[in-house]
């Protein structure tokens, strides 16, 4: 045999080799799907939650005598309790382990639903409230992480967006059902999930990554090969965890000083900038106090709810298809975009009303303003930050980065969620116009410092940004 047949046969081979790799990295296995269905059941939780306040209102005014404060103390409780879940997120996600920390925080939103179902006082209703979000919290941290650990780099952001899809659908189902159930078992209706989730996560496998990191390379190994397959190859993929582990070992432990370094820039500025851009464009209130938005443009609170209920998950659906299709940044702005309008439309729509001009047509331009929002808010900025988040931070880094940008975005969730009953109180319209600028200067911040991360491996992404300036 020649020189050059013993090479053709080794090109060949080597050939035949990444085309079996290419089929394993393509392949979605049952246990892929069941795991991530798993997850997001955490995200449905947050979802009827972030729905609930918004459905109560009337009720719990009616029925416990609170003022507008109290209940904007009690809509915004959650927000607070997700910013000390935030803390610890990435600490526990690291100690007792990615599902670990599911189960740890079901503990708390299942104490808290119970709290808000038998409160006869704001006491009992703040701390049920706070309960929630602290479970939320931890959710919002370990379910994308959790998620992007354990799928195939060509399908990781639609999986992570399912997250968004299942946050989607607890709020339509209580916009529905909030319409026709008495707030106390609204509350009891929460803990389903909940208990759904509890029961579930024994059968899930634990992150690879993780158990890598951990040093755990047999049962990292076996929990890569549940994922892709039995007839998988896995050696590929678990060699570059080992090695990737291994060159993030030779460094110091991971501190939050750390991410102050030059090389982490990138990521921190990316990873905050996004989160402070979700919360500033005004979604959590929108959210949270939808009910008041169609009130103050006299447009049937009932109706509305109803009509966000059937419209936001075929737009979250569309999401889940987008962001494989188009890309992370291209969705990102088109998302923004769609705020940023829908915003000024709002802002214009209440202006008329405050001048008597158009009083005719502002409950119906108020129903397209509120919608649109919610819309592309869902389609886009709602997952995708945290899509983001969790592919841009390397391991050695991930506890404290998750930490710091899931703080800010529970910071400010907080800071919107609180103001914004007294914001549309002082000036709907000037309210909707600082959401406007928000987000036409979070246009700007995408095009400019966003990447693009589809169909890149975690190692690949985190990589690049940290060579980034050198």
């Amino acid at each position: 045999m020649t020189m050059s047949e013993n090479q053709r046969n080794l090109e060949a081979g080597l050939l035949l080799n990444k085309n079996r790799n290419d089929i394993n990295e393509c392949r979605i296995t049952v246990a892929v799907l069941f795991s991530t269905f798993v997850a997001v059941c955490g995200s449905f939780c947050f979802g009827c939650a972030a729905g609930y306040s918004s459905m109560a209102q009337t009720g719990i005014i009616n029925d416990l005598g609170l003022s507008v404060a109290q209940y904007s103390m009690f809509g915004s409780s959650m927000t607070f309790g997700g910013m000390f879940g935030a803390i610890f997120s990435g600490k526990v996600a690291d100690l007792i382990g990615r599902k670990g920390t599911m189960w740890f925080g079901q503990v708390f939103c299942i104490a808290g639903w119970l709290a808000i179902a038998f409160a006869q006082n704001t006491i009992w209703l703040d701390a049920g409230r706070f309960s929630t979000g602290f479970a939320v919290g931890l959710f919002s941290y370990v379910i994308p992480v959790y998620i992007a650990e354990i799928t195939p780099k060509h399908v990781r952001g639609a999986f992570v967006f399912a997250n968004q899809l299942m946050q989607s659908c607890g709020c339509s189902l209580f916009y529905v059902i909030g319409n026709f159930i008495h707030w106390r078992n609204l509350a009891l209706i929460g803990l389903i999930p909940c208990i759904l989730q509890v029961v579930t996560l024994f059968i899930i496998p634990e992150s690879p990554r993780l158990l890598g990191k951990w040093g755990r390379e047999k049962e990292c190994r076996a929990s890569l090969q549940l994922l892709r397959g039995d007839d998988a190859d896995v050696s590929e993929e678990a060699n570059t965890i080992k090695e990737t582990m291994a060159l993030f070992d030779q460094g110091p432990k991971s501190r939050v000083m750390d991410l102050f370094q030059r090389r982490y820039a990138p990521s921190l500025v990316i990873g905050v900038g996004l989160m402070l851009l979700q919360q500033l464009s005004g979604s959590s209130g929108i959210m949270f106090y939808v009910g008041s938005v169609f009130d103050k443009g006299g447009f049937p609170k009932s109706i509305g709810s109803m009509i966000l209920a059937v419209i936001m998950i075929p737009k979250s659906i569309l999401g889940v298809i987008l962001v494989e299709k188009m890309g992370r940044r291209p969705l990102l702005l088109v998302s923004t975009t769609g705020m940023c309008l829908f915003s000024l439309f709002l802002a214009f729509s209440f202006s008329f009303r405050s001048y008597g001009m158009l009083d005719e047509l502002t409950p119906i331009f108020t129903c397209i303003g509120v919608v649109g929002f919610l819309s592309s808010f869902a389609i886009g900025m709602g997952g995708l930050p945290w899509i983001i988040m969790s592919e841009i931070f390397p391991m050695n880094v991930k506890v404290s980065a998750g930490t710091l940008v899931t703080l800010a975005n529970w910071s400010f969730s907080w800071i919107v969620a609180f103001a914004y009953n007294f914001m549309i109180e002082w000036n709907a319209s000037g309210t909707f116009l600082i959401f406007f600028s928000i987000c036409a200067a979070g246009i700007a911040f995408i095009y400019a410092m966003v990447p693009e991360t589809k169909g890149r491996t975690l190692e690949d992404i985190q990589a690049s940004l940290t060579d980034f300036v050198h």
